[in-house]
């Protein structure tokens, strides 16, 4: 039987397995934050997302492309991040800056104990956190429909409340990055999130909104996006 590299079995797209990434890759496996990689489950334009297995559990490492991320994209959200005043306008360090934002981002939700991936680790461009999911990773809100729709929005408006509350609007919310595990909703992607207090929060908030809403309206569900809103921007 023909063996393969570890390289050449996950290399699915040109640019993820430079020789950067390979080192911080092999650094992250000698720290035992993974053990190897399984199947990649996301191909994307800027990013891939993989399935490791740690021991007899499964992680995700999520690989954003060093050669090919839309820096200039990532900088306009980044910048307006009170977090990252000082950040220049250097392509490795918009990528490096973003995939340690989303590490952070999922810390403080951890810490106000909303559903959503745990952080594990951080190297770079290499983000490792939890897999959300049982023997398999939790399928996202638009490929699996919840079996109560109004109750399921309703939880989901509860998690974005929390994430106000602890300080950050996810920016990026949808059916493709909420997770249906259980019937309960998981968000995840929070490279976008940024500071409540950040100039674009509010316009990212109420986008969020529309998203989820116009989601469940093919599913019957009528959502007040005003009345949402102030639900999760309130202090009660």
């Amino acid at each position: 039987m023909t063996q393969f590299t570890y390289q050449e079995r996950f290399r699915t797209a040109k640019g993820v397995f430079d020789e950067f990434t390979n080192r911080n890759l092999f650094e992250l496996q000698s720290r035992k934050v993974f053990d190897e990689l399984v199947s990649p489950i996301f191909v994307g334009k800027e990013s891939n997302v993989f399935l490791a297995s740690k021991g007899d559990k499964k992680v995700i490492v999520k690989i954003y492309r060093v050669q090919n991320c839309d820096f200039n994209h990532m900088y306009n959200y980044i910048k307006q991040d009170s977090r990252y005043e000082q950040l220049k306008k250097r392509h490795r360090e918009i990528i490096f800056a973003w995939t340690q934002r989303e590490y952070k981002n999922l810390l403080k939700a951890e810490k106000a104990k909303i559903k959503s991936p745990r952080a594990l680790s951080w190297k770079f461009n290499i983000l490792v956190e939890e897999m959300v999911g049982d023997e398999v990773p939790a399928p996202p809100l638009k490929d699996t429909c919840p079996e109560k729709p109004k109750k399921f929005f309703q939880d989901i408006v509860k998690e974005v409340k929390k994430l106000y509350k602890c300080g950050l609007v996810h920016g990026d919310l949808s059916a493709f990055n909420i997770l249906n595990h259980n019937d309960k909703p998981y968000l995840i992607d929070f490279s976008q999130s940024t500071l409540v207090k950040s100039p674009n929060a509010k316009e990212l908030l109420v986008r969020d909104i529309k998203n989820v809403a116009q989601f469940f309206k093919k599913l019957g569900i009528e959502v007040d996006l005003e009345e949402t809103f102030k639900k999760i921007t309130s202090d009660k």
